[in-house]
């Protein structure tokens, strides 16, 4: 009965905030508005944050536009890319970050997560140690569900849930992130150990049932704010991150 009930919730929240906009025989769906506390020059300005999505499927119904989202597989369509620094194919001690692409923070420097914070950081880190490699991962968004539904699943965390359930809320996974082509990419760059810039034991776990070399691990965690601390906290409560 809660889980029913959880549902209908989702539905009552998203519904008013999705616009269905028709181009002949096509269809853009329109999420938002979502607030967006932005990081710009040091000033935390308060943005308002919309999505769309194209699509020739053209129905009013949005409960099946919901529906479908989990098995749409949005984040297939966009490709990832390493950043090398160094010697990397030949240092005995070398740096690497696995990061999952996240366009609000990356690009935009949202502080409703700790995303943007890690990817500038983990560079510097690199840099400072002398050689590594920074994977950037682009299926990766929102823990794997896409962008259109990242914003779906914002406007349910406005409205009390977490980030797990709001995932969860979607229909999806907690995280379904995989690691596979990033490990394959690595193992044809470099065959010495590594060591991993990571919170996360599931990207560790990814690494060593790949049979990846694995020197250690080099926590990452900063830029804690009023905006992000639940989600951070949920990290470690819900996702198993290492404090």
């Amino acid at each position: 009965m809660e889980q029913v009930q959880l549902k209908e919730n989702v539905l009552s929240l998203l519904e008013d905030k999705i616009k269905l906009i028709r181009k002949d025989m096509e269809a853009i769906y329109l999420v938002g508005p979502i607030k967006l506390p932005v990081n710009l020059y040091g000033e935390t300005i308060e943005f308002k944050w919309y999505s769309w999505l194209k699509t020739e499927n053209v129905t009013d119904d949005f409960q099946q536009v919901i529906h479908q989202l989990s098995s749409a597989k949005l984040a297939e369509f966009q490709q990832s890319s390493v950043l090398v620094y160094g010697d990397f194919e030949y240092n005995e001690d070398a740096l690497i970050r696995m990061h999952s692409i996240c366009h609000t923070g990356d690009i935009f420097g949202s502080k409703r997560c700790d995303c943007g914070f890690q990817l500038k950081q983990s560079m510097k880190m690199i840099v400072e140690h002398g050689t590594g490699a920074l994977f950037y991962l682009a299926n990766h968004e929102g823990r794997g569900i896409g962008l259109f539904s990242k914003a779906m699943a914002y406007i349910l965390q406005e409205n009390g849930y977490d980030t797990v359930e709001a995932n969860e809320g979607l229909g999806f996974a907690d995280d379904t992130r995989n690691y596979d082509d990033a490990i394959e990419v690595l193992k044809a760059l470099r065959s010495k150990p590594v060591t991993l810039i990571t919170n996360n034991p599931k990207k560790l776990k990814a690494l060593k049932n790949a049979g990846a070399p694995l020197a250690g691990r080099t926590p990452l965690w900063g830029d804690i704010s009023e905006y992000n601390e639940k989600y951070l906290k949920t990290k470690v409560k819900k996702s198993g991150h290492l404090e």
